[in-house]
């Protein structure tokens, strides 16, 4: 558990503001959850890594001296996804909100007063350092109407799926139209540098995973390259293992994204009891991530 008591969490929130304050982060949602947190922010001024090393040390320090304890209180490196605001920020800020509801702490995201799922809903002032322009638009011009619009739209999602491509996201780090992995790519991986691969660790993603192209060979090298299960094995590969996106899969195979969807189904629904197949798998994706590092283009 992080947050013990209102307190802890009271303290958490002057943390961000602290955040927003030295390092320019600008918080669209957040949801303090009772072992983790989600935080839906942009890094104008770039510093992700330190703005975050602030918020979980001093956090820390905090809750070791409060609670009499010491060493870690998160585990590992912070866990980010690049994501494309300008299409995803609803369903992003509603996965935010609906944390609590999922997690059966509440039935109802306003229930809970630790998101700022209130702010969004006008139920009570909102923090200083707290935007919701980026979701609701203009805060000037923010009328009851569009209040409940997101309201409807954020209760349409209880017990629905994350966001589309969202477990796809959690692998490769980015979350958003495949034009916009297209300008990830090419505005950032040709600059060397271990630094951008620090603030940006999908850039190293993107830097080292092989192609498709790679990945088909190595399944045929695996399973021999008449095997009937070459296909859709390096289509759950490229789409589980190494995030493609499955509308890029498509265009590999000039396969439809629902034909992709429907071999990725097959496939996983053959290895449950293909122990033989299931160890093939591992294999490619082991050798799909050793392989050396791409040179930047």
């Amino acid at each position: 558990m992080v947050f013990l008591s209102d307190e802890d969490r009271y303290y958490f929130l002057k943390v961000l503001g602290d955040a927003n304050e030295k390092f320019g982060m600008r918080f669209s949602a957040y949801c303090l959850m009772p072992n983790h947190y989600h935080l839906f922010a942009e890094t104008p001024w770039g510093g992700l890594s330190k703005a975050m090393h602030l918020i979980n040390t001093t956090y820390t320090v905090y809750f070791n001296k409060k609670h009499t304890r010491c060493g870690h209180l998160f585990q590992g490196r912070f866990k980010s996804i690049l994501v494309e605001a300008e299409t995803y920020a609803w369903e992003l800020s509603r996965y935010v909100h609906l944390n609590p509801v999922r997690a059966g702490i509440v039935c109802l995201p306003e229930d809970y007063p630790w998101s700022s799922y209130r702010d969004y809903l006008g139920l009570r002032r909102s923090i200083s350092w707290l935007d919701t322009s980026l979701v609701l638009g203009d805060s000037a011009n923010l009328s009851k109407e569009s209040r409940n619009c997101y309201a409807k739209f954020v209760l349409a999602g209880i017990g629905g799926e994350p966001p589309s491509g969202y477990n796809e996201a959690k692998r490769s780090g980015v979350l958003g139209s495949s034009a916009f992995m297209d300008r990830i790519k090419g505005q950032h991986l040709e600059i060397g540098g271990s630094i951008q691969d620090r603030e940006k660790p999908q850039l190293r993603f993107f830097r080292t995973r092989p192609e498709i192209a790679d990945i088909l060979v190595l399944t045929k090298k695996e399973l021999g390259p008449q095997n009937k299960f070459v296909k859709n094995l390096t289509i759950l590969v490229c789409q589980h293992a190494m995030g493609y996106q499955l509308k890029e899969i498509g265009s590999f195979f000039k396969m439809s994204i629902s034909g992709i969807s429907n071999g990725r189904r097959r496939i996983q629904k053959e290895m449950v009891h293909n122990e033989a197949l299931d160890a093939a798998f591992q294999r490619i994706v082991s050798a799909s991530m050793s392989r050396p590092e791409r040179p930047d283009r």
